[in-house]
């Protein structure tokens, strides 16, 4: 198919320009071994392109890039993001490809294909992730690992046999999926475990932002803000980690699965739940999208990416978006009362709240952040207005997209004003970004 025909106004530019942020589209989310059990990676993001496609107008058309990522990958998702484009309605010429940045891989995502317009180098791209735990890879032990790479190189019967005559039963196992961090060996919700308690954050603050979570996805469903974001998929129109009426008391009868004694407060209420689905946005040049009659939700104006030594101590896994947010803002002169959306990923109830914390803290500001002054409160009127993960769930590489969208929609339904979006993510990093409207 041949390329779109383009305005004289397209091509190379020598300074940065505006990167629109003109459409978003997601499946619901599913908690792990329910709707999508059966799902792939591959299936998902397919379904989330196919979606914004069609309500973008966009089908059989070629875009100048694709960029996704998945967290779980099979070794048959080698090229992940160009199969899905290859499956989808989209122009089979469209370039595509994938990143790698953790929970941050929708939002790194985003920024990669935004740099690229910025310089003239793109008119129009989709970013975006996905992920399943239900169809996680099963790893075999080391012992029998080497035992089958023995035996797919023998040249007889005998020999394929000889190559399995050290391996054990216990080596017959398989080795249970882990998300722990590689260098500590603690998992994201024991570092976070610890945080919380670092900071004094109460099982009573975290559930009750578990709860309002909940009750502003319900609110948005119910008001139709996520009727252009949320497409169908395998029989599933709302995401099924949602629990409509659910009430302070029913949290507060849960039991901590992160932490140990009687200072363990995460529970499974207050934070995500092992989650499939997948999320993509479409970014574009003013010129693009105007020559389309497609209005931009908002601009994606700048982004950042930091990164802490959660492995001596120095700070906790998930704190980096803290010094994200802090140069983000100082870049362009801002302070969180000139937010009027704060879209914080939920990994955790106790991540955001320690985040807002830190905002706040004097000493934090000062020691950290090398600030004379910290940031003040969040107003909480603004944060996550549409809920977040904690109800919504949290398919690791599609997260970044959906608070991205969720952000720009936002923006555009009160007619302007600036927005901010924060993902923590594995590795001790953060992907922050910067709308405007």
């Amino acid at each position: 198919m041949a390329a779109p025909s383009r305005p004289a106004a397209f091509g190379r530019v020598a300074a940065p320009r505006p990167v629109a942020v003109v459409a978003g589209t997601r499946i619901p989310f599913s908690k792990a071994g329910r709707a999508y059990a059966a799902a792939s990676a591959e299936e998902m993001l397919t379904a989330s392109l196919d979606g914004l496609a069609r309500r973008a107008g966009l089908v059989g058309e070629r875009l100048d890039a694709v960029v996704a990522g998945a967290v779980v990958r099979h070794s048959r998702d080698l090229v992940l993001t160009r199969e899905a484009v290859l499956g989808s309605v989209l122009d089979p010429t469209t370039p595509a490809w994938d990143v790698g940045q953790a929970c941050g891989t929708g939002l790194q995502a985003a920024v990669t294909v935004a740099d690229g317009i910025a310089l003239g180098r793109y008119e129009v791209g989709v970013a975006g992730g996905s992920d399943t735990v239900s169809d996680a890879p099963v790893v075999v032990s080391e012992p029998l690992r080497r035992a089958l790479l023995r035996a797919r190189g023998a040249r007889s019967a005998a020999a394929r046999l000889q190559a399995f005559a050290g391996v054990r039963p216990r080596d017959l196992l398989p080795v249970a999926p882990r998300t722990t961090e590689a260098r500590t060996g603690l998992s994201m919700g024991e570092h976070q475990a610890r945080t919380t308690l670092e900071w004094g954050i109460t099982r009573e603050a975290q559930d009750e932002l578990a709860l309002a979570s909940h009750h502003r996805l319900e609110a948005a469903y119910a008001s139709g803000f996520l009727d252009d974001l949320v497409v169908p998929h395998r029989g599933l129109e709302r995401d099924d980690v949602l629990r409509p009426g659910l009430t302070a008391e029913q949290l507060a009868r849960l039991r901590p699965v992160f932490g140990r004694g009687e200072t363990a407060t995460t529970t499974a209420g207050n934070a995500t739940p092992l989650t499939d689905g997948a999320a993509v946005v479409l970014l574009a040049s003013d010129a693009w999208a105007a020559d389309r009659g497609l209005e931009p939700l908002a601009h994606l104006v700048d982004t950042e990416t930091t990164a802490v030594d959660h492995v001596s101590g120095a700070e906790g896994l998930l704190m980096a978006p803290v010094g994200a947010v802090a140069r983000l803002l100082d870049r362009h002169g801002l302070g969180l009362d000139d937010l009027d959306v704060l879209e914080v990923h939920e990994a955790f109830a106790g991540q955001v709240l320690t985040t807002l914390a830190a905002l706040a803290d004097p000493a934090y500001c000062r020691v950290r952040l090398g600030r004379a002054e910290p940031f003040g409160e969040v107003d909480r009127a603004r944060l996550n207005p549409h809920g977040g993960s904690l109800a919504a769930g949290h398919p690791f590489a599609a997260t970044g997209a959906r608070v991205l969208a969720s952000a720009a929609k936002a923006l555009a339904v009160r007619g302007g004003g600036r927005a901010l979006v924060s993902v923590c993510a594995a590795g001790g990093q953060g992907v922050v970004a910067l709308l405007e409207r």
